[in-house]
């Protein structure tokens, strides 16, 4: 009875730590804010332009390279898995997609390309601690790929919003019709972008400069 009491135990402490370490591991409305994220000129060109191009469904992540006018320079969608809200295992994530599509700037003194990232969810408007894992994931991933940490936007049913900021739209919805690339102002037949060893990764609904 001592023995498997002292497991459970040991099993629960263990399990509370995950938790807690999980919950560290994410952004508050506020804290993002006060993070100094550069704000989108145009949002709306922005938002119209990868849900055009890359169709997203709810549970998708499109995270996008813009370039210092910002032009998108690279961009890969991918669907979320069924692991845990955790900003960690979100940054592996990010991080991946992002070394398949754009060299690192790790070498610049800093950072001239940013990164966004657009999840297209269920749910209303309102910040999820989903959204915080997001939030800490993108913000850690551009500093591991020496990007400039760029807005994070919603996409749900009620439209599209850039959190932190109050600007959004009702057009994109999460399950509204895409728009043609052309009507989005992007280029419909984007240029493959050599990675820095310089082979072309073909990547499933991703798009390069």
């Amino acid at each position: 009875m001592t023995f498997g009491f002292a497991s459970s135990a040991a099993t629960s402490i263990t399990a509370s730590a995950n938790s807690a370490s999980r919950l560290a591991r994410l952004l508050e409305p506020a804290e993002w804010a006060a993070a100094g994220i550069p704000l989108l000129r145009n949002p709306r060109e922005v938002v119209s332009g990868l849900h055009a191009r890359h169709r997203p469904a709810p549970a998708t992540a499109v995270v996008a390279v813009l370039d210092h006018e910002e032009r998108l320079a690279a961009s890969a969608s991918f669907s979320r898995c069924s692991f845990p809200v955790d900003g960690w295992e979100f940054r592996n994530a990010l991080l991946a997609h992002l070394r398949r599509v754009i060299p690192h700037d790790l070498r610049r003194r800093t950072p001239v390309r940013t990164a966004v990232l657009l999840y297209c969810r269920e749910g209303d408007e309102r910040w999820t601690e989903e959204d915080g894992a997001w939030m800490w994931g993108l913000r850690d991933a551009c500093t591991l790929h020496g990007l400039r940490c760029g807005a994070y936007i919603t996409l749900t049913r009620g439209g599209w919003q850039v959190l932190g900021e109050g600007r959004g739209g009702r057009q994109p919805h999460s399950t509204s019709a895409p728009g043609s690339l052309a009507d989005a102002g992007v280029e419909a037949e984007p240029a493959a972008l050599r990675t820095a060893g310089g082979a072309v990764d073909a990547l499933r609904r991703t798009a390069a400069r």
